[in-house]
């Protein structure tokens, strides 16, 4: 929210920089928590016995948790103040964190995964939304490319961390530092940052959030169980249809209501509607890929976790300036040339890593990352700018809720997406595999870190087996990267038709 609209003091005890500092400490560990599990999904696979399903499982219920609630715990924070909820949702955060940490079994990791993901989705909203309230008109577009920025490079941060402790601890450590982040971050908050809300107390719109919940949460179960169960099965059907349906009636709720919790009638912007679309998409992209490019680094190249976390790097320098530089790039380009020169840099980064193999290496996987980093932090920035720009200054709030809910709406479906058509490849590309008994069968198929843990126990007799398991992973992996490739390029001809050239352009 902005002046008309927003209660409390404007400037915090910290002043701009330090509730800058406070939002994006609390923005990181949002975002490194979608991407830093990814790093052990190795380590779960043999730890608990974890299968491709339960894997992806593992890294979505955190996303679709967030994902479902992001917007109608968003209106709470507008309602009673962002800074309240937000410091409640560290709390709620650390809790489901540090219990995870013991965890002994994939649905309770699960279980546990859910609670971190209600604790983001109150920390989340209030982090844009504090920076564009209380941040003055000639700072704000700064602060708004800052936060883009940690956005982005807020994965990549996880990723080292969880290398680092990956190294010296398991996976369990992961959980209990990031309880100890989601603590600081309510100190810095309490300390830093202003409590800003929305003076005008709208009624909450109560049917919208559990449409909105309902169509997101059936349809990532669709998608996940629809690579085990197959997409004609009659669960993963009704998921769809449930999905369908509540995303009807959301809309239907929404045009007849007087304070919806998302107005359909924005989608009409083509500012809005465009920078929606880029940010689903990139964030599609981005978490797709870390589930299963990490993969590829560790059990392809051998890194270890640490190492693999480092070979990621070079998209983050490429991503921080380029989300500062893209501002420029706008006022002398326009949203429509940048934003859609920014989806097809990444279409082409992610079409490159298509093609990598076994005996590819590091310099392909470098080369495609470096191009997908570029319009990376290309679509963050104009997507964020185009959401923000397209609304008046009395519907900021808005803008930031709809800007989380895309980027944790597309890491959910991203993550599920990949994380299905990678499994389904990785299974058919497997060679019949009758010499192994037929739980050792069923192991082989339910991962590939799986299968090599089950290779490297056969000690010499295992080499044809872990080429095989090999071969299959990148036959899925190939399917997957190929599969959201198409699905930015197909986004990027659509902004070059449909975005506006301007941030201002009517819908």
């Amino acid at each position: 929210m902005t002046d008309s609209t927003t209660t409390t003091t404007r400037t915090a005890r910290g002043g701009t920089a330090g509730t800058l500092t406070a939002m994006c400490t609390c923005l990181v560990l949002v975002v490194a928590s979608v991407s830093a599990l990814n790093l052990a999904m190795p380590a779960l696979a043999v730890d608990l016995s974890a299968s491709t399903t339960a894997l992806t499982w593992i890294a979505d219920a955190y996303t679709v948790a967030l994902a479902a609630l992001v917007l109608p715990i968003g209106a709470l924070g507008d309602r009673f103040g962002r800074r309240t909820v937000l410091v409640a949702g560290t709390a709620v955060f650390a809790l489901g964190s540090a219990a995870g940490a013991f965890a002994d079994s994939t649905a309770v990791l699960i279980g546990w995964r859910v609670v971190m993901g209600l604790g983001a989705a109150m920390i989340m909203p209030g982090t844009l939304s504090t920076i564009t309230a209380a941040f003055p008109a000639e700072q704000r577009e700064r602060g708004v490319a800052i936060w883009s920025g940690f956005a982005a490079a807020g994965a990549i941060v996880g990723l080292l961390a969880a290398g680092v402790l990956l190294e010296v601890s398991s996976w369990r450590a992961i959980f209990g530092v990031s309880a100890g982040v989601a603590v600081l971050g309510g100190v810095l908050a309490l300390s830093l940052a202003p409590d800003t809300r929305d003076e005008h107390r709208r009624p909450l719109d109560h049917p919208g959030a559990w449409t909105s919940a309902v169509a997101i949460g059936a349809l990532v179960y669709g998608i996940i169980e629809g690579s085990e169960q197959g997409w004609t099965s009659p669960r993963v059907l009704v998921a769809f249809a449930v999905s369908g349906a509540a995303l009807v009636l959301y809309a239907i709720l929404g045009f007849r209501r007087s304070h919806p919790l998302l107005d359909p009638r924005l989608f009409g912007i083509r500012g809005f509607r465009a920078g929606a679309v880029t940010i689903l998409v990139q964030f599609m992209a981005v978490f797709g890929f870390f589930f299963v490019g990490l993969q590829y680094l560790q059990l392809v190249l051998g890194y270890s976790p640490l190492h693999a976390a480092v070979a990621l790097v070079p998209i983050a320098v490429v991503v921080l300036p380029t989300t500062v530089l893209t501002p420029r790039l706008v006022r002398v380009a326009g949203v429509k040339v940048v934003m859609t020169g920014g989806l097809a840099l990444l279409a082409a980064g992610l079409f490159a890593l298509s093609f990598l193999g076994t005996g590819s290496g590091y310099a392909p996987f470098l080369a495609g990352l470096v191009v997908a980093g570029l319009g990376v932090g290309i679509t963050s920035a104009v997507g964020t700018a185009a959401i923000v720009g397209s609304l008046r200054a009395d519907q900021q709030g808005v803008a930031s809720a709809m800007n989380d809910a895309t980027r944790e709406v597309g890491a959910a479906v991203g993550i599920a997406v990949m994380g299905s058509v990678y499994a389904q490849g990785y299974r058919s590309a497997l060679p019949p595999l009758t010499e192994l008994p037929a739980d050792l069968v069923h192991t082989v198929e339910s991962s590939a870190p799986a299968g090599l843990h089950v290779a490297a126990t056969l000690g010499p007799q295992g080499g044809p087996l872990a080429t095989a398991v090999t071969d299959a992973f990148i036959e899925g992996l190939s399917h997957s990267l190929l599969t959201i490739a198409v699905v930015v390029a197909v986004a990027a001809i659509g902004t070059a038709i449909a975005a506006p050239r301007r941030e201002r352009d009517g819908g």
